[in-house]
């Protein structure tokens, strides 16, 4: 897992960090973490059979050192085939590693619970979703131009490219699989005063907080496909079914 940042550190305290909800949602005891805005080495590409990367505050458009090294180290696992999932600021990075092009969202923040439509049907990983999944995000920028050849695989009101596939097994997902309703709510709350800089209603936006069962049932799915090196099966536990 490549640690690109921290949670809010109130949220830390009494539930972890996003490496742990991933975690929790993969469901393997076996991820190591490298925590690459502090500094710490990737292995070699070839080393990993899949990677998750998570989000952050930080912003992919800054282009700091460490971002830039870790753009160029998923460039190669992507080549290499090996399996990525890149979530939120992962979803950006994955992007501007294979050419898209990252920045503010000319559409604003998106933050809570969201409605994403998706167009994913025989995808490996999104196919099990429904049409419109409700999910949690927490966002000031986007994927503004996809990498050359990659078409959207999901998309919300706010952001046209919620989620993309490149090749047979790298994912960008921009909204977060690994949050539940109450972190969503602790984000709305933690950024309140931008919220209503911006001219949008927290309260409306935290009573709106919802649960999202897809996330975690898409990150034991990711989980699923790595061990399996392909395509799985959708289980009838994942809540939507088949597509």
């Amino acid at each position: 897992m490549i640690k690109t940042g921290d949670t809010l550190p109130e949220v830390a305290r009494g539930r972890g960090d996003f490496e742990d909800w991933i975690a929790a949602g993969l469901g393997s005891a076996s991820t190591r973490v490298v925590d690459v805005a502090r500094g710490e080495r990737l292995p070699e590409p070839s080393a990993c059979v899949g990677v998750v990367v998570t989000g952050s505050s930080a912003m992919v458009s800054d282009r700091e050192e460490w971002s830039e090294a870790a753009a160029l180290w998923l460039a190669t696992a992507v080549e290499a085939g090996t399996a990525v999932l890149g979530i939120c600021y992962g979803h950006q990075l994955l992007a501007r590693a294979l050419g898209g092009r990252v920045g503010r969202n000319p559409r604003g923040r998106e933050i809570g619970s969201v409605d994403v439509t998706f167009r994913a049907v025989g995808d490996p990983l999104l196919g099990f979703l429904p049409v419109r999944a409700r999910l949690q995000a927490s966002h000031v920028e986007s994927v503004l131009e996809l990498p050359p050849g990659v078409r959207s695989l999901a998309w919300s009101a706010l952001d046209p490219h919620h989620a993309f596939r490149v090749g047979e097994r790298a994912w960008g997902v921009q909204f977060h699989p690994e949050f539940d309703a109450d972190v969503s709510r602790a984000y709305v709350r933690a950024r309140r005063a931008a919220l209503c800089a911006e001219g949008l209603d927290p309260d409306a936006l935290g009573v709106a907080c919802g649960d999202a069962p897809h996330g975690r049932a898409l990150l034991a799915r990711f989980a699923r496909l790595v061990r399996a090196g392909g395509d799985v099966t959708p289980a009838s536990s994942e809540p939507g079914g088949a597509a």
